[in-house]
């Protein structure tokens, strides 16, 4: 491939040899899927540094154009989405009083975990993306244990490592959320984060809002509580501010907690006219906000800054993890704590656990340091964005006329609304058999009471994609021509 370069020129040139692939690939002339020279071998042909080239293809992997295959290379991402494609998503809203009950959370996060133990499924059930870059972390894990050696037998802060509230500040700043690193937590994963809000502001029956669906773990953490949920119907806009304004009248909750950007599990992001409304219906009301924005990072395209970012009063407490972005079994997440309940919320850390892992602190804060967290973000969006397309081109296959479904910005699932008349238990059992682990929707609502739907991660594959959607529409169209 030829790049022409002007070494002259003002603009550096790993930003010329973006702009010049960005033509060849929406003119045409690079096809969706054809392979791109590797790193190495486009250095040597225009005679740059092969860390000139990586800045470049990271660029053009950060806006979806290519995307990294490991052990493979760099890739002409599949054709995009029409930009006008518009959800067909529209659930009857109707709210969910749940003042008792069990949620599915346990027995699905399981099943996922015996399913990936013995392998030879395609898991669209679970909520994490699919592991790689493993050469890559075992490099970081042993540069960073050297580097921190000495502070790795001691016991550390409960408000984490200094060095990663830092960094992980700096990257809060970049989304818009003014925040200083003495108001971070760091925490074993941002389940212990909402658990820790939760236990702070909620006692055993009192009302707490939850969109419906939302996420089960946080409906599980609340029913063990002994807490009374409304489920706010899910609108394709976010959470119905209507029904919520209503119920925030009559039942007075303690609490709302929320996923901004990237629903787990509809994957919709709110408006940032959304997110001022349903900071000003918690302020009028005085309901506290948990956010909850587990998969911020995963975007496609920009986002609005999270609801924290335009609370001056300290009403909104957010959560945020590198579970999802990074390494699952490092279990590091992070909450923002302004105000009087800072200190109270770190009391509670300290007597759960004294501090995160000293070790997976230094590794997550090692990838910071690096800049490689920054590439490896881009080449999961990347990868998640055309992974995405192939999952919505099986949709439209595969799937009946009747199912509805969600069109993610970002993140890794999309949300499938079926008639009434199916029995799901059924249908994911049968898919089961068939190789095909599939994540009920029931487990999603309060009281498991909501409509026929599924959760689908489509961090798979393309051809794992194509093959479970396969026999899951299949599956569809049997049952409802029997029912």
């Amino acid at each position: 491939m030829q790049l022409p370069i002007d070494r002259q020129a003002t603009k550096p040139i790993y930003l010329q040899i973006r702009d010049r692939m960005r033509r060849l690939i929406q003119s045409g002339s690079l096809q969706p899927g054809e392979k791109l020279p590797s790193i190495r071998r486009l250095a040597k042909t225009i005679q740059v540094s092969p860390l000139t080239v990586i800045e470049a293809y990271g660029l053009l992997e950060g806006d979806s154009l290519i995307q990294s295959r490991p052990g493979s290379g760099y890739f002409v991402s599949a054709a995009t989405l029409s930009s006008s494609a518009e959800t067909t998503f529209a659930p009857t809203q109707e709210v969910i009083l749940q003042d008792h009950g069990a949620s599915g959370f346990y027995e699905q996060f399981m099943a996922s975990l015996k399913v990936q133990a013995q392998g030879g499924m395609i898991d669209f059930s679970s909520g994490f993306p699919q592991p790689w870059g493993l050469e890559e972390l075992q490099k970081i894990s042993r540069r960073a244990i050297s580097q921190a050696s000495e502070t790795l037998f001691n016991y550390g802060f409960p408000q984490g490592q200094p060095l990663l509230q830092q960094q992980i500040a700096q990257i809060l700043v970049q989304q818009g959320l003014e925040v200083s690193p003495k108001d971070l937590i760091i925490t074993h994963g941002s389940l212990q984060a909402l658990a820790l809000v939760m236990q702070h502001y909620v006692r055993p029956g009192d009302w707490v809002v939850v969109e419906a669906p939302t996420f089960h773990g946080a409906i599980a953490l609340l029913e063990n509580m002994g807490a009374r949920i409304i489920g706010i119907p899910m609108t394709k806009t976010g959470m119905n501010l209507e029904l919520l304004e209503q119920y925030l009248h009559s039942h007075h909750p303690k609490l709302i907690y929320t996923i901004s950007t990237l629903h787990n599990p509809t994957g919709l992001t709110t408006s940032q006219a959304h997110r001022q409304q349903l900071l000003e219906l918690a302020t009028h009301y005085q309901c506290p906000i948990l956010e909850d924005n587990a998969y911020e990072g995963l975007n496609f395209e920009p986002v609005p800054p999270p609801i924290k970012a335009i609370d001056p009063h300290h009403w909104v407490t957010y959560v945020g993890t590198f579970t999802k972005t990074l390494i699952p079994g490092l279990r590091v997440g992070y909450m923002v704590v302004t105000g009087e309940k800072h200190q109270a919320i770190l009391k509670q850390k300290l007597l759960h656990d004294f501090h995160v892992s000293t070790v997976s602190q230094a590794i997550v804060s090692e990838y910071l340091a690096s800049g490689r967290y920054r590439r490896h973000l881009n080449q999961l969006r990347s990868t998640h964005f055309q992974n995405r397309n192939v999952m919505l081109q099986a949709l439209e296959r595969y799937f009946p006329q009747e199912a509805s479904w969600t069109l993610p910005k970002g993140g890794l699932f999309l949300w499938v609304h079926l008639p009434d008349r199916l029995s799901l238990p059924d249908l994911c059992k049968e898919a089961f058999d068939q190789g095909v682990l599939i994540a009920n929707g029931a487990a999603f609502f309060p009281g498991q009471r909501g409509y026929p739907a599924l959760r689908l991660n489509y961090s798979h594959t393309p051809e794992e994609i194509e093959a479970g959607m396969k026999i899951i529409g299949n599956l569809l169209h049997r049952h409802l021509a029997l029912s």
